[in-house]
């Protein structure tokens, strides 16, 4: 696997909305930070649902937005779905809670699913676009920094499945918002899952 593109985005107010948004992101030459914020010189408008040390970076596998392609029946430029990075080989629906994603000093550790919202939407124009992209059950990828670095398009990456019972991302999208059942919370809890969702679970016991 390699980075295929690094993405960053500037505030911005897209037609129909009001608040500004940093989901138009775009290909970046050359190298770019990241920290436990995410990427250096990314915008992140929305503080309540977006970024954060568990949200810090927003992955896409290649093969997914491949897929996705042939499901819209176009070219996705990287950045469409307003991802930080697309990783060359990934496949979204194989990866888990816990895996990790190395590509030299940076390290990353995946923590939930993208659920997608509004915003989302109107950056693909499809007032139905939420509901198409839950029902294709291949979200992106959030993670946390466990290890500061610098990304750069080319870079290869090494990815190491979680070592414990694997909670995926199609199965977190599935989930959101339902009451797991006293198996599947363990199994949630006993993951490196995002700190916002251990908090809902752990309120349920």
């Amino acid at each position: 696997m390699k980075i295929l593109a690094v993405c960053t985005g500037t505030a911005e107010t897209l037609p129909g909305r009001k608040s500004k948004t940093g989901i138009n992101k775009h290909a970046v030459g050359g190298g770019v930070m990241i920290d436990t914020e995410g990427l250096i010189g990314d915008a992140i408008c929305d503080r309540r649902h977006h970024g954060g040390r568990d949200q810090a970076v927003y992955v896409e596998g290649s093969l997914t937005l491949d897929w996705w392609a042939r499901e819209l029946g176009h070219a996705l430029q990287p950045g469409t779905f307003g991802e930080n990075l697309v990783i060359h080989g990934l496949d979204n629906c194989e990866v888990a809670v816990g895996d990790r994603f190395i590509a030299g000093d940076l390290v990353l550790e995946v923590t939930s699913a993208r659920i997608p919202c509004a915003t989302f939407a109107a950056k693909m124009g499809d007032p139905k676009f939420v509901k198409r992209y839950t029902r294709a059950g291949r979200p992106g990828i959030y993670c946390r920094v466990l290890q500061a670095g610098i990304a750069t398009a080319g870079n290869a990456v090494t990815y190491v499945p979680y070592a414990g019972v694997p909670v995926s991302m199609p199965e977190m999208m599935a989930t959101f918002g339902k009451r797991l059942s006293p198996e599947d919370r363990a199994r949630y809890l006993a993951a490196p899952i995002h700190y916002k969702l251990r908090t809902v679970l752990e309120g349920e016991l």
